[in-house]
């Protein structure tokens, strides 16, 4: 037989009721919150796994911040290539109408005084700054100013060639930012292969067009120099006046149409005829040169050359959009009367609206791009909208409680409590001193 001390009763009742007790006031607690695991001692392997998936939602949920932060700076630099983009459109309406040959010299300063206003506004789109401060168009160097003039017409890029790169997925970084010395200087001038000019000292009235390649890989050719000249001729003796050209390879010296060093001065063997073409390949006749060529290209010149006129053509290269402006700017207000003066004037007005047509083509492809990063936040952001939906549902089925079983649990818990309550009220009787 094992006898129990009347202290030993009493302290095994009180346990009892402690823990009825807890267990009741912790079903009561996952009711009030709705929580089944409210403490790792709850479910230790449930709240173990609880943080691990916590942790990848805040993951989430930080890939969707920065997400946020990439389209508020995607958004900006869209914003600000929109408005160079409508500011180069009207720049070009101004300079087709600076076309009109009823506008006097002073009209087209007043035209070229509206764009130097132009000019200012550009540049200061070319230095926007998103929401944080941060320059959209200097690379890395975010607190850099990225662009500013050194001197008339002459802009200097004082950031660098990166892209700040965001972290918007565990394997996924995208550029929030463009260089802009790839979106405003970068740019090939001409028809973005080879650029047509005019010498500044012509005095006849032609006017070159911007020319078409006839052949890329011809032109790309290394045997190509890709700098050639065009001499005009005018024998004023026949009747009507005959005017004849020659084409020199600048890099020899030599003619292309004879093959031999180019002649110092005319009559030449082509004929020049107002809007027909000059083509850079052997003509037989009247060329004499036995070695055949194509360059691959070929061009339109429109008026009347005079005797030593020379026009060139080389290989674009690089020109930033503030020169094209400011180039425009400086033939408006040099603008005079006369037939050359007139013809240089349509000559710099075609080589800016040709230059111009280059600027937006590029800006309108850095507006693409950015389009296109943009669609991918959208749909990187989507994708961790899910995995936190994920999350929330896995969270909810492992911390979650179920309201019908722990009203049951209550319930049971309640009258076990009481039971217990009036068992030990029983046996606080069952003492020998109740009997003396």
């Amino acid at each position: 037989m094992i006898r129990l001390s009347t202290k030993t009763v009493f302290e095994q009742g009180v346990f009892n009721l402690q823990r009825s007790q807890a267990e009741v006031f912790r079903t009561q607690d996952q009711i009030s919150t709705g929580r089944r695991v409210r403490t790792p001692s709850d479910d230790p392997v449930t709240a173990a796994r609880s943080l691990e998936v916590e942790q990848s939602r805040g993951v989430s949920k930080q890939y969707q911040r920065n997400n946020d932060s990439a389209q508020a700076a995607l958004w900006a630099s869209e914003n600000a290539i929109s408005s160079a983009v409508a500011l180069l459109q009207d720049v070009r309406t101004v300079a087709v109408n600076a076309g009109n040959g009823a506008l006097s010299s002073n009209e087209l300063k007043s035209l070229a005084s509206e764009l130097r206003g132009r000019y200012q506004e550009l540049l200061g789109i070319a230095n926007s700054t998103d929401g944080n401060g941060l320059y959209l168009f200097s690379g890395y160097q975010g607190t850099t100013r990225p662009f500013a003039e050194t001197t008339a017409g002459s802009v200097a890029y004082a950031g660098d060639q990166g892209s700040r790169l965001i972290r918007i997925s565990a394997s996924r970084e995208i550029p929030s930012s463009d260089p802009g010395s790839d979106i405003f200087q970068r740019i090939k001038n001409g028809n973005g292969t080879f650029v047509t000019e005019v010498d500044e000292d012509n005095t006849g009235s032609g006017v070159i067009g911007p020319g078409t390649v006839t052949s890329p890989s011809a032109w790309a050719d290394d045997a190509n120099p890709r700098d050639f000249s065009v001499r005009f001729h005018v024998d004023s003796t026949a009747t009507p006046p005959v005017t004849t050209y020659d084409i020199v390879d600048n890099v020899s010296g030599d003619s292309l149409l004879t093959g031999t060093a180019a002649a110092a001065s005319g009559p030449y063997l082509r004929t020049y005829t107002e809007d027909g073409t000059i083509s850079l390949r052997r003509q037989v006749p009247p060329d004499t040169n036995a070695t055949d060529f194509d360059y691959g290209a070929e061009f339109t010149i429109k008026g009347s050359p005079a005797t030593d006129d020379v026009f060139t053509i080389q290989a674009s290269r690089n020109e930033d959009v503030f020169t094209t402006l400011y180039n425009l700017i400086q033939t408006l207000e040099t603008a005079s009367s006369g037939a050359a003066a007139n013809a240089r004037l349509a000559n710099g007005l075609n080589t800016a609206l040709s230059n111009f047509d280059r600027d937006i083509d590029n800006l309108l492809r850095v507006q693409a791009g950015i389009g296109v990063r943009l669609r991918e936040t959208d749909d990187a952001y989507a994708s961790q909208e899910d995995l936190v939906g994920q999350y929330d549902d896995t969270l909810s089925d492992l911390r979650d409680l179920d309201y019908a079983k722990a009203l049951s649990d209550l319930a049971r818990q309640t009258l076990t409590y009481e039971a217990a309550q009036k068992t030990f009220a029983q046996v606080q009787t069952l003492s020998l001193f109740q009997y003396i």
